[in-house]
């Protein structure tokens, strides 16, 4: 038994070795090359130079395209938490017929591939002249995450005692003060965790936001996809040195949220 533990063991941390390995090897590579004046052999660049990033500074409105991604990511988060949290509380104390089938409806946007229902949302934002624009963008974000902002919060909203809320009933507050002050600061570690989560999958949320950005509204990633796949030539340098501001960026994000919830907070309701 000794042995086979010990075989496992080494197993796993062999497993994990080469997985971190990988990563890094694939990070520093995109990296280098982002730096890199030549790279065409040897296992590092022969000369380095900044002027990649330069060149996207000219090429690209750069800042402009991270307010643009920062714009869409804060208010899907907003508003996805303010429409998803009263949704969630419903769903984690009331028992009503088609609970079920409601909770399956939330799912279908994260089962169901983007562009089988981004092309005629696309479409419908087009006919609304809502499309090139930040409303339209934000709009077709919050139909993947909301469902998603329902499915995390509503287990941490099972976690609270419901006595809790009836014993601030039974001193007097009302429904809002309730609400405000009782089950908001109970649910705080899972609006942040819901927060967190949402910013990092809005970040990275590309088909939806393809179909109806353009100019001066595209975000980080799509910009990117431009660089990489569309019409004319560009150095793979400045592909590389767009994907390393693209990684900055959504990794910052994601080490300012980690500043104000803990990974052990985010938990779920085990049954």
């Amino acid at each position: 038994m000794q042995k086979k533990s010990k075989l496992s063991s080494i197993f796993f941390f062999v497993a994990i070795a080469i997985y971190v390995l990988n990563i890094a090897g694939i990070l520093l590579t995109v990296i280098l090359n982002s730096f890199s004046k030549s790279w065409f052999s040897g296992l590092l660049p022969q000369s380095y130079t900044t002027e990649w990033y330069r060149y996207l500074v000219t090429d690209h409105d750069i800042f402009n395209l991270l307010w643009v991604t920062f714009v869409v990511a804060f208010a899907v988060v907003v508003i996805a938490l303010i429409i998803a949290f009263p949704a969630a509380y419903a769903m984690a104390r009331r028992d009503f017929r088609f609970k079920g089938a409601l909770l399956s409806l939330c799912l279908l946007p994260m089962l169901i591939p983007p562009m089988a229902y981004g092309i005629p949302l696309a479409m419908v934002m087009y006919k609304a002249r809502l499309a090139m624009k930040l409303t339209g963008i934000i709009l077709v974000n919050l139909v993947p995450i909301v469902p998603f902002a329902i499915l995390i919060l509503q287990p941490f909203i099972e976690q609270i005692d419901v006595n809790l809320e009836l014993a601030a009933k039974m001193l007097g507050a009302n429904p809002l003060v309730t609400f405000f002050k009782v089950l908001i600061p109970l649910s705080l570690p899972g609006i942040l965790t819901t927060a967190i989560l949402s910013i990092v999958k809005t970040l990275g949320m590309f088909e939806l936001t393809y179909l109806v950005a353009g100019g001066k509204t595209q975000t980080m990633v799509v910009a990117l996809y431009a660089d990489a796949y569309a019409a004319g030539f560009r150095p793979i340098q400045a592909i590389d040195a767009m994907a390393v501001i693209y990684f900055l960026t959504a990794m910052t994000a994601l080490v300012i949220a980690l500043k104000f919830v803990s990974p052990t907070q985010m938990v779920f309701k085990i049954k």
